[in-house]
């Protein structure tokens, strides 16, 4: 099965195919109107896909979108109590790569219907699975000031004891965090007990967690830090609000990221889950989240300006180095490093 391994070949080749794709018109508009309900995180990612998908492909024509925000954590653990009843309480779930394949390995999610979602036939090569439907993605970088430090060009760096309390994590990150820290502590991706004590060393000097995403923005902008590592995608952001803020891909290889959705077992409104999965891969939307939050689209037909998407995607080179989480050394282990990360990192 494959685990979203992004590789050098599928990515070029699909961005290079986007020139000619053509676009194809908005399958929303044929459905009668119903009812969604979306799992998703709360923050910039919710307003935008209200402004982005919601707003203009499924609540103008009359469908009802009803988002449950909370971090993927607390819904996934709602999904596992929910598992034996007749009827979920969400119709999709908004989850990152390794949970999306972790909440499919344990039964809680569905086998996508593609003959279901007529924008799919856009996707670009190797981002089309079997259990969730991609959305949007980026690669994990250093975050820095660049007029309070040099660039930290490794995740080694960037995780230096030595930057004190000016160095800052983010809470709801902790499975790639932890994945990078064993990068920097110079073994491989699944060597999390070398990358934790490498983390703990950063976090008795000093270091901040920040609960959120938009949190670790606000510490940013407010001077309380200066390096941490996230998104590319949100580096780009972060510069459009005007947070002085640079990125640079870590030596090591930077962690791919994906995001997308997945149908939970016992979703009640299959057909507006189906509308709303096709809406979120119009041209149209792809193009806004990429102008709006520098995510990279993964159809081929978004036709992003040139000038945005060399800010936001990666060369050949950096392609060819990124680092792929183990889905399933992560489905093992998921459960000790969040344990570890609430009772010993955190505390």
């Amino acid at each position: 099965m494959n685990r979203f391994l992004i590789d050098r070949r599928r990515v070029l080749t699909g961005a290079a195919a986007g020139v000619a794709a053509l676009a194809m018109p908005s399958f929303t508009r044929a459905q009668a109107a119903g009812t969604v309900v979306v799992g998703t995180w709360g923050g910039d990612y919710a307003q935008l896909l209200n402004k982005n998908v919601e707003q203009p492909f499924l609540i103008s024509q009359g469908w009802r979108v009803i988002q449950d925000q909370a971090g993927d954590p607390e819904r996934r653990s709602k999904m596992i109590a929910e598992r034996r009843l007749p009827r979920g309480s969400t119709d999709i779930q908004g989850l990152n790569g390794p949970n999306m394949y972790q909440v499919y390995e344990l039964g809680l999610t569905q086998e996508i219907d593609y003959s279901r979602i007529p924008n799919a036939q856009n996707l670009q090569p190797g981002f089309r699975f079997d259990y969730c439907v991609p959305h949007i993605y980026s690669a994990m970088v250093v975050n820095y000031n660049p007029d309070a430090v040099d660039a930290p060009d490794s995740y080694a760096k960037a995780f230096d004891p030595s930057h004190g309390n000016r160095l800052g994590f983010i809470d709801i990150q902790y499975q790639y965090t932890i994945s990078a820290a064993a990068l920097a502590a110079g073994g491989s991706i699944t060597d999390i007990e070398s990358g934790q004590e490498l983390l703990l060393e950063a976090r008795r000097a000093g270091a901040r967690i920040y609960p959120t995403n938009e949190a670790f923005a606000q510490g940013l902008s407010a001077g309380e830090i200066d390096v941490g590592i996230m998104w590319k995608a949100r580096t780009v952001q972060w510069q459009e609000s005007g947070i002085k803020v640079a990125s640079v891909v870590p030596s090591e290889g930077a962690i791919p990221y994906v995001s997308g959705f997945s149908i939970p077992q016992n979703a009640q409104h299959l057909d507006g889950a189906y509308a709303y999965l096709n809406a979120m891969l119009d041209p149209s939307a792809q193009r806004a989240f990429a102008e709006d939050m520098g995510y990279n689209p993964v159809v081929t037909n978004a036709a992003v300006p040139a000038e945005l998407s060399a800010r936001i995607g990666f060369t050949e080179e950096e392609v060819s180095l990124f680092k792929n989480i183990d889905y399933g050394f992560l489905l093992d282990h998921d459960a000790e490093m969040k344990t570890w990360w609430d009772r010993v990192f955190k505390a």
